[in-house]
């Protein structure tokens, strides 16, 4: 009950769904992952190895730089996979390599200092760009980066930053030129040792990561540090959310399909009054409209990476399945929760840690609101 897809992608999918099912699952009842950000060196090592074997690392790295290459359909496919497993952190795919999606933009001196230590692992990485006033809107951040000399003098502050506390740099957006809106908004590459610049604060979230605030005040970064050119920062955000955006929509489709295949199970073996609950009609429509949201998922999932692939426009895709996709699995999550009784709600299983975490993702890289609103107004413009 798919789209077509290539030979290669079900290849992926078949390796991914083993290896979840043979190395990650299995890892969910040794430990109570909940309060890790990320999972600790001593299992994340091996498991980094098995991927390795398996082709999965560095999976949107080109094969130019030592990555497997894969196109977004691809990426999506083993995404959903992956995502599967309950002990993976919010936002850490670590066990298949870092993400470097913007990196990729580097120059041939910025690839010496950023681009390859990042991909051998030796240096760590934060994207920093949503700030107290600005998060839905970037176009109206007010981090500003004036030029003096050979160097940009950045003030502004960040906040909600992923990983910032436990990176080396940043890729900071700044806006270099006021007068030109959104073309006017530069990416640097900031060390996190920079003068100037200050990680504080902590803000623990439902879905169990720790975002910080980062300050810059009077901090000098070379002009050389720019990624890309001057003015192209927005341009490279929105690539990468817009591709962060399918990630989580296949994120909420690994969950939810997991979780129906919980529910299930569970509807099967649970016996009361010597009838088992699967046989309950309230159970099967449940069941029944999971299995259509799911469905109808995963077919907006592949027609929109298939776009990107094809380099079509299709921001408007993007938008349409993250907000479809997150609110789907926020409703398949809390029937599979249902199905499952009081044990559902422990965290003797992952359904209540997916819960709380599908929940924020109704909020981040772009409110469900703000999704419904750009999804008319790009409507209304093309039909008048």
């Amino acid at each position: 009950m798919e789209l077509d897809l290539p030979e290669r992608a079900r290849h992926l999918r078949q390796i991914t769904r083993k290896f979840v099912e043979e190395e990650l699952i299995p890892l969910e009842a040794e430990a109570d992952w909940w309060d890790a950000d990320e999972l600790p060196e001593a299992i994340r090592r091996p498991l980094e190895e098995k991927a390795k074997a398996l082709g999965l690392w560095l999976l949107d790295t080109p094969k130019d730089y030592g990555g497997a290459g894969f196109n977004q359909l691809e990426l999506c496919v083993i995404w959903v996979e992956l995502y599967k497993a309950g002990i993976l952190p919010n936002r850490d795919l670590a066990v298949v390599g870092p993400d470097v999606r913007i990196l990729v933009h580097c120059n041939e001196q910025q690839r010496e200092r950023y681009f390859f230590p990042v991909i051998r692992g030796e240096r760590r990485w934060c994207f920093a760009q949503t700030e107290p006033d600005a998060g839905t809107d970037p176009a109206s951040m007010k981090t500003r980066a004036v030029m003096d000399g050979d160097a940009y003098v950045l003030n502004g502050t960040k906040r909600f930053i992923t990983a910032a506390r436990k990176a080396d740099f940043a890729q900071v957006m700044a806006v270099t030129d006021p007068g030109k809106g959104a073309r006017g908004i530069t990416c640097f590459l900031v060390d996190m040792d920079t003068p100037g610049v200050t990680i504080s604060g902590e803000f623990q979230k439902m879905m169990g990561d720790r975002p910080c605030q980062i300050s810059f005040e009077d901090a000098r970064v070379p002009g050389e540090n720019i990624l890309g050119g001057l003015g192209r920062g927005f341009e490279f955000a929105q690539k990468w959310i817009t591709m962060g955006r399918l990630g989580q929509a296949a994120k909420a489709l690994g969950v939810a399909e997991r979780a129906v295949e919980m529910a299930a199970r569970h509807a099967k073996s649970r016996v009361i009054k010597g009838e088992a609950l699967a046989d309950q009609q309230a159970i099967q429509a449940m069941l029944a409209d999971s299995l259509v949201e799911t469905y109808a998922t995963r077919l907006m999932l592949h027609d929109a990476a298939m776009k990107m692939d094809r380099g079509e426009e299709m921001r408007n895709e993007s938008y349409m399945v993250k907000l479809f996709a997150n609110e789907m699995a926020g409703r398949v999550l809390d029937r599979a929760i249902q199905i499952h009784g009081a044990r559902g709600l422990t965290r003797a299983l992952p359904l209540e840690r997916w819960y709380l975490d599908l929940r924020s993702r109704r909020i981040t890289e772009g409110a469900s609101e703000v999704m419904r609103w750009v999804i008319a107004r790009n409507y209304l413009r093309e039909t008048t």
